[in-house]
């Protein structure tokens, strides 16, 4: 019985040390440079909210925050990279919708667990794509859109960015929950198919909403929608999907800032206090304003909430469509 006492007070002062050693690590981190990692190719979106974010930690901590382009796979090869850092939070990475949502669904052969192997910290913000037509289709509305779908299934053509790319899997999203039968014209990239739609060549395509707008004033496209869940800041006028028609339609870019998994969650929410304070910065706001992003800000709980929604939600799509990549 003394045998187990012993034992039990041991332990109690041994958790009791672990627990003052990481509260101590949490308030003097950082000591030395941290990286963060953007998956995706430099001038970017997920680029430029690394740069912006990065720049105003180093501001704030007094140390260097490295960024690290790391591109390649959908945005798989600089993830992986953080997932297999060390889990001390001196490695950080953009996430968004493709990287921890419709990744793990598309790609075969995936090297990391977008849930297991991270430490969800924020979620910054959502960018709405917009549904735009070319001015010859008669319809002004997704209603009309919809029913002129109906009326000729298979006719209609809507370009998409590339296989598995946001814009594909919204508009597969939106064949699926309006029931019509519109075709598939993959690109390499939004900027040829994009052309496309201007010229006429295909009839509909769903847009990053800062590639169109200059489009669209010109009324060389048409737009009917957004595609997020709440009316954009920057064009209140348009609809979103969901009241145009579609009911309970939302299928937006999102970007977050994460750590790698089993990072103690006193640096973890060190960092969430930190990056919710820099997304009210004027600077940053406008910033991010600019590129038409609508910022979330939240708790790591709220961000790894999000997360664990969007997986099964792509999952059935990317299912539906049929879409699989190597």
């Amino acid at each position: 019985m003394n045998c187990k006492r012993r034992w039990a007070g041991n332990l109690f002062w041994t958790m009791l040390l672990a627990g003052s050693c990481f509260a101590a690590w949490a308030q003097e981190y950082p000591v030395k440079a941290i990286r963060f990692i953007a998956p995706n190719l430099p001038g970017g979106p997920t680029d430029i909210l690394a740069r912006l974010i990065g720049q105003k930690l180093a501001e704030s901590f007094g140390q260097p925050v490295v960024i690290e382009n790391r591109a390649g796979a959908g945005g798989n090869i600089g993830t992986e990279a953080a997932a297999k850092s060390p889990p001390d939070g001196y490695t950080l990475v953009t996430g968004n919708n493709a990287t921890f949502g419709a990744n793990v669904s598309l790609y075969k052969h995936l090297a990391f667990d977008p849930v297991k192997d991270f430490a969800p910290i924020v979620l910054v913000g959502t960018q709405p794509n917009i549904l735009v037509v070319h001015p010859s289709l008669p319809v002004t509305s997704v209603k009309q859109l919809i029913a002129l779908a109906k009326a000729r299934p298979g006719e209609l053509n809507y370009a998409g960015s590339g296989m598995g790319a946001v814009a594909h899997l919204a508009a597969e999203l939106f064949k699926t929950m309006a029931q019509v039968n519109i075709v598939h014209i993959p690109y390499k990239s939004a900027a040829p198919a994009l052309i496309d739609v201007i010229a006429g060549q295909n009839q509909l395509m769903f847009a990053t909403s800062l590639s169109v707008q200059p489009h669209i004033k010109s009324e060389k496209l048409r737009a009917l929608a957004v595609t997020t869940a709440n009316r954009s800041r920057l064009m209140p006028e348009l609809p979103t999907i969901a009241e145009a028609g579609v009911p309970g339609f939302a299928a937006m870019t999102w970007h977050g800032v994460l750590t790698t998994g089993g990072t103690p969650p006193a640096i973890v929410n060190k960092l969430n206090a930190e990056i919710n304070r820099i997304l009210q910065l004027p600077d940053v706001r406008e910033r991010l304003g600019a590129l038409g992003a609508e910022i979330i800000g939240g708790t790591p709980q709220e961000f790894a909430d999000h997360i664990q929604r969007e997986i099964p939600k792509w999952a059935k799509v990317i299912k539906d469509a049929g879409v699989r990549l190597e």
